[in-house]
């Protein structure tokens, strides 16, 4: 078993790395999980990734995802980690943490989701334009073209009926308003039809903590795409960052 890599996660409340079998998608040995620090910034979470890298004795390449689009890889935004990442070199901090001579890849963590689905969950995911969406505190997206990533789009901001689409369709907002699935899914739909009309794609992906219960509103959906559940659940961003340092992706 030589085809090995390591990723990790970076979230608001915790941040989770593991070995992963490259060739299969699964996880070799536990994963390690430390509290995000508080407040999440740059030297702090740093020095957690270094933490887990440590504990879990590997000193090879290292995907990291972050809540955050990344562009040359610079953090140009911040979602529920300290806003001090905004405009942070994630190279020089990478370096200066980890080490200069291993090579790490950071990208945004629905990019990362995406990256493991097209290659590890659904086939479809491989064929077309295809859109992930993770449903949670806001949407965050995943744009593959026949499985090829189109990084950092951000599509839960787009202004639909007057609102940013994560403000009225995300997880947390059918919680916010103790909204029923049905209702909620009429939301979901309004937002799926306008990235229909706009994109065009073969595939919705949904992901997120709710895609667990699919069940109870994917079947409520008016949208002509196909929409299915993500397979990965909970392992697709770290299987997704060690996919990127592997390919070496640099956003």
């Amino acid at each position: 078993m030589t085809n090995i890599g390591f990723g990790i996660d970076v979230g608001g409340s915790g941040i989770k790395g593991a070995r992963v079998d490259l060739d299969t998608g699964e996880f070799v040995g536990d994963r390690i999980k430390i509290l995000t620090p508080k407040p999440a910034t740059p030297t702090a979470v740093a020095e957690t990734i270094k933490e887990i890298l440590t504990q879990a004795e590997w000193d090879g390449p290292v995907g990291i995802t972050l809540p955050s689009v990344v562009r040359d890889q610079k953090a140009l935004t911040a979602a529920n980690i300290d806003p001090s990442w905004i405009d942070c070199d994630l190279r020089a901090l990478m370096s200066e943490h980890l080490g200069a001579e291993r090579e790490v890849s950071v990208l945004n963590d629905a990019d990362a989701a995406g990256l493991a689905e097209a290659r590890f969950g659904n086939p479809k995911a491989r064929e077309g334009a295809v859109i992930l969406l993770t449903l949670g505190t806001g949407i965050g997206s995943a744009y593959l073209i026949d499985g090829t990533l189109v990084p950092n789009t951000e599509f839960g901001h787009m202004v639909i009926d007057g609102k940013e689409a994560e403000h009225f369709a995300s997880s947390a907002a059918k919680e916010r308003e103790d909204l029923s699935y049905s209702k909620w899914a009429k939301r979901v739909s309004k937002v799926l039809n306008e990235y229909e009309r706009l994109f065009w794609p073969s595939l919705f992906i949904v992901g997120g903590g709710i895609s667990r219960k699919s069940e109870k509103w994917v079947p409520k959906l008016s949208v002509e795409t196909p929409v299915v559940p993500a397979e990965l659940r909970n392992r697709a961003g770290i299987v997704g960052a060690a996919m990127a340092v592997d390919q070496h992706l640099h956003p």
